[in-house]
């Protein structure tokens, strides 16, 4: 299978989405984008793994990202694409084959854009971290990522979202000891103790920070909760999984700490942890951009991988065609007109007169 890049944003959406890529099965993809990309002579081609990265070196003032992931989640029945009434349904349609249309259309179509522009198609980003394309090249080829300002084509209904909420959960533990409940008073109930964990996380007020005129609004709940032995025992211990998202303006070491007051008394151990991103929206590219693209931007609520540019020092937001609630879904679709709108905006943005 090949992709034809001369084809409309629409059909080349078609293409992408009718081409299998579950993760870790994307090599087939990403070879087919290297290959439809290799006869562009503006572009610097590299390939790590199943991620390619296409670059334009024109000496322009500033350098932008644009990314995007070629996996998908398994088929649901959702294959091959349809196209009715301005809808395109199919697997990845919005999540986010889309995006990854215009991102490969402007590569190929843009060959004097007024900004440098590095163009990332990526493998692995919907399973566990370890794997994702993006952050082993954040690792092993960080300079293919240095730019001014990011977009990530993640779903957003063609509005732009800027940065995301960092997320860390945390084990919060009581001990007890164990007895007979025929004879409580012998030992100590660790479920019971959990109570003071609970109230803490009932009486919790969410900070809300402004970060670039944009309102943040962060979390903190309880997801699990663990203890018990068997049905006449006290229980000697008890866990309450917490989940905590954090605005950007804190760093996964700030956001520990906070945690460790506000659970203090209590045993504390971090199982997981994603920094946020700021939305950078001061920046001279970013404002240009939100120019180009009009409406007002929104804070992500959520975590993406946009958090891997801003651990780079590189702000970015996310910016793409389709709805992030039909993601996965079996009934997962897109309205053509923002896989177009997206097109337009972006190549407005990048083919300005007045960049830089």
């Amino acid at each position: 299978m090949s992709l034809d890049l001369a084809a409309d944003v629409v059909e080349l959406t078609r293409q992408l989405v009718d081409f299998p890529s579950e993760s870790l099965q994307e090599e087939a993809l990403a070879d087919a984008v290297e290959a439809a990309l290799r006869g562009h002579a503006h572009l610097e081609l590299t390939r790590v793994g199943n991620t390619v990265v296409a670059r334009t070196d024109l000496g322009r003032p500033e350098r932008v990202v644009i990314a995007g992931h070629l996996d998908t989640v398994p088929e649901n029945g959702n294959l091959p694409s349809r196209l009715e009434d301005g809808v395109l349904h199919g697997l990845g349609s919005v999540d986010m084959k889309g995006g990854v249309a215009v991102g490969l259309k402007l590569a190929a179509s843009l060959t004097q854009p007024v900004r440098d522009v590095t163009y990332v198609f990526y493998d692995a980003e919907e399973i566990a971290a370890i794997h994702n394309g993006l952050g082993k090249l954040s690792v092993t080829h960080p300079h293919l990522l240095e730019a001014d300002f990011a977009i990530l084509m993640e779903p957003s209904n063609a509005l732009v979202e800027a940065g995301c909420q960092g997320t860390m959960r945390i084990e919060v533990t009581t001990t007890g000891e164990r007895a007979h409940t025929a004879r409580a008073w012998m030992g100590s109930n660790a479920i019971h103790k959990a109570a003071g964990i609970l109230d803490r996380l009932n009486a919790y007020q969410p900070r809300k920070p402004v970060i670039d005129g944009l309102e943040y609004h962060e979390g903190l709940n309880a997801v699990f909760v663990s203890g018990g032995v068997a049905g006449n025992v006290l229980p000697d211990a008890c866990t309450v999984t917490v989940n905590y998202r954090f605005a950007p303006d804190r760093s996964v070491e700030e956001a520990e700490a906070w945690l460790r007051s506000f659970f203090d008394g209590y045993a504390v151990t971090v199982t997981d942890a994603s920094p946020g991103a700021l939305p950078g929206l001061t920046r001279p590219a970013a404002q240009a951009f939100l120019e180009a693209v009009g409406g007002e931007p929104a804070p992500k609520f959520g975590w993406t991988d946009v958090s891997r540019f801003s651990a780079l020092g590189v702000p970015a937001v996310n910016f793409g065609p389709g709805d992030p609630l039909l993601a996965h879904k079996a009934e997962e679709h897109v309205r053509v007109e923002e896989i177009v709108r997206c097109e337009q905006q972006l190549v407005a943005w990048l083919s300005e007169e007045d960049a830089g």
